[in-house]
């Protein structure tokens, strides 16, 4: 598990995920737009741009090994700074994937971004409940999500997706169990719960087979 100080870096991080040399100077580009961006809006918490390889670009990798083999297609719910759909998208370019933020100045960052580290994925700048209910909805073999809204709610949002059978892969912080718990008051679902890399109170969430329970 990479350490929760400051001292985790790209070596780390290279040798942690097995990263190329160049993939790992996309993700050292990536921080420096990061960086230049959050002066003017805030894309991530200040307190964790000491941290960035780690809190970051690690926790987000860490989907990679646990992607729906044969999976070709992503969707990214609430993408903020790339997390976790744009990371994924340097470590799989054989990915199609597609952020949807509903923040029209972090959308301008994902796009601006994805074009300094030539990589190519869509960018939509709308509410996911807009996206999920609406004939816009991109199919996916996985959906991903990092911080957006408590389980349930999550579910709600991303239920739109339900009819392509996709993977949901959520990151969860400590507040998991409760989430879990809440969840599975309107939902049925099948989940595995993995343990974090990047945090010992985080999880990673894969689900499949959501739909609403009978009330």
């Amino acid at each position: 598990m990479p350490g929760t100080g400051t001292g985790y870096g790209p070596e780390d991080f290279a040798a942690g995920f097995g990263v190329s040399r160049e993939t790992c100077a996309r993700f050292a580009r990536y921080e420096a737009a990061l960086r230049r961006w959050q002066r003017r809006i805030n894309l991530v918490g200040p307190s964790t741009l000491g941290d960035v390889w780690r809190r970051h670009f690690a926790d987000s990798a860490q989907l990679a090994a646990h992607l729906r083999p044969g999976a070709r297609r992503l969707v990214d719910l609430g993408s903020g700074a790339g997390f976790p759909g744009l990371a994924l998208k340097l470590l799989r370019p054989d990915l199609s994937v597609h952020l949807i933020e509903a923040d029209a100045r972090k959308a301008a960052f994902l796009r601006a971004t994805a074009a300094l580290l030539s990589v190519e994925v869509a960018v939509t700048a709308a509410r996911i409940e807009d996206i999920a209910a609406g004939p816009a909805r991109p199919p996916a073999d996985i959906v991903t999500a990092r911080a957006v809204a408590p389980l349930p709610d999550l579910l709600a949002l991303a239920s739109g997706w339900a009819v392509d059978n996709p993977q949901f892969l959520f990151l969860k912080g400590q507040n998991v169990e409760f989430e879990l718990i809440s969840a599975a008051k309107c939902w049925n679902m099948t989940v595995e719960r993995i343990d974090s890399v990047t945090h010992p109170d985080g999880c990673v969430l894969s689900i499949e087979g959501i739909a609403r329970a009978e009330t």
